[in-house]
């Protein structure tokens, strides 16, 4: 596999710069193409159909309909590919892991066209939650105690081995596999384009619940981290890296999740990052060897206030939307950046700019309207069913602003709307 390009080329003088944007169904997408629209871009949209909600948006120039990065990666690559030489792209920018599994290692079929992103060996390594573990000691960084379950002891008794309510995750959310659990096998398939496989998060309070989540996963999912449950806020740290050094930061405390014990977040506040965080993600990314955009997250004790290392995320992150809200436009300084211009505005942004996903906040509402606590694994801390529903009457009131909704650009809330009724 050959080295990237460096991502300091210049675009072309002699016409627009061109950008496509990957994964069109996502809302971080949606903030990219809006994002790169309003900046002078001109920004093509990848998604699976024609009527994805960044593909919609008033900013979208063209719209590549390409097969699903997670089942097709190969078709993938070859549609991006063709797409990219038809229209002189200049940038291309993956959004989920699944297209940045499936694009990084084919950065030579792109022609002049650079990925805004580190190497595929520091993606597999970042996104590799059982080595994180390792890392974050290394660094002085605090990880919840975890036991890592391999398919060939899969077998083995676990009570005692762990303290409940544990959380059960993959070491890769998305993983490409042949029945070797590594890394270094992941990288490996990954060129080759071999399919990922997508998985979740689940929960356990017993230790025969837990019983059940390990013999529900498939083996491709393997290695599970039985993981403590930490109890306490979440909080985001996100960073633009460049050579190494910082180029932008913001950071975000999560009030509501989809699904409500965890998951993405549908409402958000920006907040000056608690102290040492920051350095403390830099760390970890510059150990890594990574660059571009990332998501790094922690969960505060309610108990110790100590900052647990969860996850992190090599991409942009579902609630984009309110970094750019609150002042720190990353996707125009992540492509303005790969164009060897001078990140400009990276500096300071607001705290206290709350940010709301509408339809994700509804799901939320409806699971905890209609769901018991032991039913949805709540944590302790998590507000009675009157009070849910007394905060999501309250975030009416305050007209916080809407990650897909925006009055310049509705189509995609329309789109959306549409479809989350059909789902219903």
């Amino acid at each position: 596999m050959s080295a990237p390009r460096a991502a300091t080329r210049a675009a072309p003088a002699d016409r627009p710069r061109v950008v496509l944007v990957t994964d069109g169904e996502e809302r971080s997408a949606l903030a990219v193409v809006r994002s790169l629209g309003r900046a002078g871009y001109r920004v093509h949209v990848g998604a699976r159909t024609a009527r994805a909600l960044a593909a919609v948006s008033r900013w979208a120039a063209g719209v590549l309909v390409a097969p699903d990065p997670l089942r097709e990666p190969a078709a993938f690559v070859d549609a991006v590919a063709a797409y990219v030489a038809a229209q002189g792209i200049d940038c291309v920018v993956p959004v989920t892991d699944a297209s940045m599994l499936a694009l990084l290692p084919a950065r030579d079929r792109l022609g002049d066209a650079i990925i805004p992103f580190g190497t595929l060996d520091s993606f597999v390594a970042l996104a590799d939650k059982a080595g994180l573990r390792e890392r974050a000691a290394r660094l002085g960084i605090a990880f919840p105690r975890q036991v890592e379950l391999h398919w060939s002891s899969r077998d083995q008794p676990l009570a005692g081995a762990v303290q409940f309510p544990v959380v059960v995750k993959p070491a890769r959310t998305v993983a490409v596999s042949d029945g070797d659990d590594s890394a270094a096998t992941t990288v490996a398939n990954a060129a080759a384009g071999a399919g990922p496989v997508k998985f979740g998060v689940r929960h356990a309070a017993t230790a025969d619940a837990l019983a059940k989540v390990v013999d529900a996963m498939p083996r491709a999912a393997y290695p599970l981290l039985i993981q403590e449950r930490i109890v306490g806020p979440g909080v985001g740290v996100f960073l633009l890296l460049r050579d190494g050094e910082i180029m932008a930061s913001f950071a975000h405390r999560r009030l509501r999740e989809k699904p409500p014990s965890g998951g993405v977040s549908v409402y958000a506040e920006s907040i000056v990052a608690p102290p040492g965080l920051v350095e403390r993600s830099h760390a970890l990314l510059r150990d890594l060897g990574w660059c571009g955009v990332a998501m790094v997250e922690y969960k505060i004790d309610h108990a110790t206030d100590t900052p647990y290392l969860m996850e992190i995320n090599g991409r942009f992150w579902g609630s984009l939307q309110l970094a750019i809200d609150a002042g720190v436009d990353f996707p125009t300084l992540l492509v303005g950046g790969a164009g060897a211009q001078a990140a400009a505005g990276a500096g300071a942004y607001r705290a206290g700019v709350r940010g709301r996903w509408w339809w994700g906040d509804v799901d939320h509402l409806i699971a905890r309207v209609r769901r018991s606590r032991a039913a949805l694994s709540l944590p302790p801390d998590a507000p009675s069913r009157g009070a849910a529903v007394r905060d999501f009457l309250t975030a009416c009131l305050r007209c916080d602003p809407d990650a897909v909704w925006r009055w310049d650009d509705r189509q995609p809330f329309l789109v959306e709307s549409v479809a989350w009724l059909r789902r219903q």
